[in-house]
């Protein structure tokens, strides 16, 4: 078994935090997150704080956690100070590990060194940065504050706070954007040094002022053009030694994520606040999405929960193996990976080498097409006794 394949194997062991900053200065056109937008709402950020706190003190003690992720929404509103009291409940609750990874989203324009020397005093360790683009144009289609300019420097404000970890998030295919000028973002991006590297695809989801835009005549993202941007991508990249190790995240080695790693080998992890997701002894649970109802239903002493879930031993299984497969390392087949490749579909993609079974890992080689794999996984039936 390759050593990328064993690591990422592993992070089924390894136990996370999600906590969820909704509160946004300006909603994206794109996100379908559960966000709160200050421009059009009150954002009561210190009675939400008080209740994640809260919440964190419902769950039942657990081990140490080797990651906590702040994500949202946009996490970089709050002050050090604010992201300390939630550190400092979770520690008191779980505990973390030596060397946890503690890491927050940020925008780029929040992102001063002093902003980033004070997160590092309380523990952050790791920052994400929404940079999504080097192009003046395509920040302004995606509705974006902050200028290239600002972007770059963010990155250099985060190595001189001595953050460890500084991941870039690129969005590629927004309308207007020509290959030429994704290739000006990820060669601007991969010269600023990034120890991580996240990019996805826009895509236009329900509900959203892009999807409201596309319905009235807007162009949409085109595959064929985001196809030819991945491929890109993946060549730059590779060129500058960026380790390929899930779908749409690269990483210098021993810099990725470990919360995304323990998420997709269906590790546990806890989560806190608005419309956030957890997984815990084997069950998944998520919380309402209104911030109106996560605050009474917290403040009257009651989970927020939204719904939960139960998989039976097949299920799980076929979770599993479609969680895994978006790594690049695959996934251990198991008695469903088995069972895929033995049905019609699964001998097709293995003989056009879109699959491949690797020291018993299953393993996407073409990874454009591992959500037309997965889709085949989540089809599979259980077999009857």
């Amino acid at each position: 078994m390759s050593e990328a394949a064993e690591t990422a194997d592993s992070a089924a062991l390894q136990r996370a935090a999600y906590v969820h900053i909704p509160f946004c200065h300006r909603h994206c056109p794109y996100c379908d997150f559960a966000v709160v937008d200050m421009a059009e709402e009150a954002a009561p950020v210190d009675r939400y704080l008080e209740a994640i706190i809260a919440e964190i003190e419902m769950e039942a003690p657990w081990s140490s956690l080797h990651a906590v992720n702040f994500g949202g929404g946009t996490p970089s509103i709050l002050s050090a100070d604010q992201v300390e009291l939630v550190l400092d409940a979770i520690r008191h609750r779980f505990g973390l590990v030596d060397g946890a990874e503690v890491s927050v989203e940020a925008n780029p324009e929040d992102w001063t060194i002093s902003y980033a020397s004070a997160l590092h005093s309380v523990g952050v360790n790791r920052v994400s940065l929404g940079v999504q683009s080097f192009d003046d144009a395509v920040l302004r289609s995606l509705g974006r504050q902050h200028t290239p300019e600002e972007g770059q420097r963010a990155v250099e404000n985060a190595r001189t706070a001595g953050i460890g970890t500084v991941n870039l998030d690129l969005i590629f295919g927004t309308a207007g954007e020509t290959l030429e000028s994704w290739r000006h973002t990820v060669e601007r991006a991969l010269g600023l040094e990034p120890e991580h590297l996240s990019a996805y695809a826009l895509t236009v989801e329900r509900g959203t002022a892009l999807s409201r835009a596309v319905r009235d005549g807007a162009p949409e993202p085109d595959a064929d053009d985001q196809a030819d941007k991945y491929d890109l991508l993946v060549e730059l990249s590779d060129a500058v030694g960026l380790g390929h190790y899930e779908i749409s995240n690269w990483a210098i080695p021993g810099h990725e994520c470990r919360y995304n790693m323990a998420t997709w080998a269906q590790g546990e992890y806890l989560a806190f606040g608005l419309g956030a997701h957890g997984h815990r002894a084997q069950v998944r649970r998520r919380n309402v999405r209104r911030l109106d109802v996560y605050l009474k239903m917290v403040e009257q002493g009651r989970r927020p929960e939204a719904g939960s879930e139960r998989l039976n031993a097949w299920e799980r299984d076929k979770e599993r193996l479609f969680l895994g497969l978006r790594r690049r390392s695959g996934v251990i087949a198991g008695d469903v990976g088995m069972s895929f490749l033995d049905t019609e579909s699964g001998k097709r993609l293995l003989d056009a080498g879109v699959i491949e079974l690797v020291d018993a890992h299953l393993v996407v080689r073409r990874p454009l097409l591992t959500d037309a794999v997965a889709r085949e996984v989540l089809a599979l039936k259980e077999p009857s006794n």
